[in-house]
């Protein structure tokens, strides 16, 4: 029997069982709506999680600490002679001060840290509002949220403000002079979204060039590829330093999400293991229906094979088309769930998320395994079927 015939046999028994065949391919769609919705969670929150803390340029940096301050500290020299590393395409050393800031007739201790431009790109920090340093900026500062809850402003109306910032040299043992104090005023053209921490402003280091910076606390090592992490990381704890980075995290945190989306696909694979129960079912009263039908084929010279094929046919259709269905409920039942979420997350003041991701290669997978269910649904029925007798078929009542 040819492959059309074996189609075109399955569609004109759905047409005859409207109904049944209807309630088996939602049956199925819904377990495959169940993964597609719970796994697609999964990649959704790891999407979002790792945009937050990633850039591409952070997942080849190393985070550079010294050990003990006194026996080996990050100074201009021991910084210079990293950057000759012939891994290291780049370096960009912090350095954290303490001061005070005023706006209008307000005052704050504030954290200073003293930075290059690049030095957001390295560590995957994005502004909520506003933007990073560029090379051209003179006089900027960007802030972090705690800042505007001080002075009790808003996101939108923090960006464009100055502010006059004080250092205090005899409680900065990163600078060389100790005697005098230092104050300048800054436009604010960042906003950091920081929550529970301590008053924070990021200042350029071309912008202190009054203030000799000796030590830094901090650096970022850009390596040139990610086969040369381990060789640079090595040198560096080489020198006495302790060596960081954030891909060890982002690492970390992938195989956090796949035990969280195996987990998830547990619990759809539940529902769709009922569903294939139910196609079972259904294409086992199939078989007992079509006995008679089964007996005049074989009759006419289908054989057993032609048979066996006629129902794993069919109940592979079915399973094709509840996988195409399952797509479109965990798609619709997603984005409903977001579209609440988001009401939500609007009236107490939050922002808007997309809690779902829907790789492709996850939406062939999903198809070709509802196809796959379908087919082994139909086995057993299909292989009791072609070992039907004829003439007892054509007796079947």
């Amino acid at each position: 029997m040819k492959i059309i015939d074996l189609i075109y046999l399955s569609v004109e028994n759905f047409r005859s069982r409207k109904q049944r065949i209807i309630f088996t391919i939602l049956g199925v769609s819904i377990g495959i709506g169940a993964i597609l919705f719970l796994v697609s969670l999964g990649f959704g929150l790891q999407k979002n999680l790792l945009e937050q803390i990633t850039t591409a340029e952070s997942l080849l940096t190393l985070d550079i600490t010294p050990v003990e301050e006194e026996a080996i500290s990050l100074t201009p020299d021991s910084l210079k002679t990293i950057s000759k590393f012939p891994e290291v395409e780049k370096i960009s050393p912090q350095a954290v001060l303490q001061g005070q800031t005023m706006f209008k007739e307000l005052t704050s201790e504030i954290t200073l840290n003293i930075v290059e431009p690049d030095w957001f790109q390295l560590t995957g920090n994005l502004t909520s509002s506003g933007r990073i340093f560029n090379k051209e900026d003179k006089g900027k500062v960007i802030v972090n949220s705690t800042i505007i809850e001080l002075f009790n402003l808003k996101p939108e109306e923090i960006l464009g403000k100055k502010f006059k910032i004080i250092f205090f040299n005899q409680e900065n043992k990163a600078l060389k002079d100790k005697k005098i104090n230092y104050e300048k005023e800054f436009e604010v053209i960042g906003l950091f979204q920081e929550e529970d921490v301590s008053p924070q402003a990021y200042l350029k280091l071309d912008d202190l060039q009054e203030l000799t910076i000796e030590k830094f606390q901090f650096a970022k090592a850009k390596i040139k590829t990610s086969k040369e992490i381990q060789s640079a990381r090595e040198k560096l704890i080489s020198m006495g330093f302790l060596v960081s980075a954030l891909s060890d995290t982002i690492d970390q945190a992938n195989k956090v999400f796949k035990i969280i989306q195996i987990i998830l696909g547990i619990f759809g694979v539940v529902a769709l293991i009922v569903a294939a129960i139910g196609l079972i079912n259904t294409m086992t009263i199939t078989l007992l229906e079509r006995v008679k039908e089964i007996g005049i084929m074989r009759a006419i010279g289908a054989s057993p094979h032609d048979i066996k094929w006629f129902f794993l046919g069919e109940s592979t259709i079915t399973g094709f088309l509840g996988g195409i269905g399952g797509i479109a409920i965990g798609f619709i039942a997603s984005k409903i769930f977001n579209w609440i979420l988001n009401i939500l997350a609007n009236t107490l003041g939050g922002d808007q998320v997309n809690l779902f991701a829907y790789p492709f290669w996850f939406i062939i997978f999903i198809i070709i395994l509802s196809t796959c269910v379908g087919f082994i649904a139909g086995f057993w029925p299909a292989h009791r079927a072609s070992k039907l007798n004829p003439l007892d078929a054509l007796r079947y009542k």
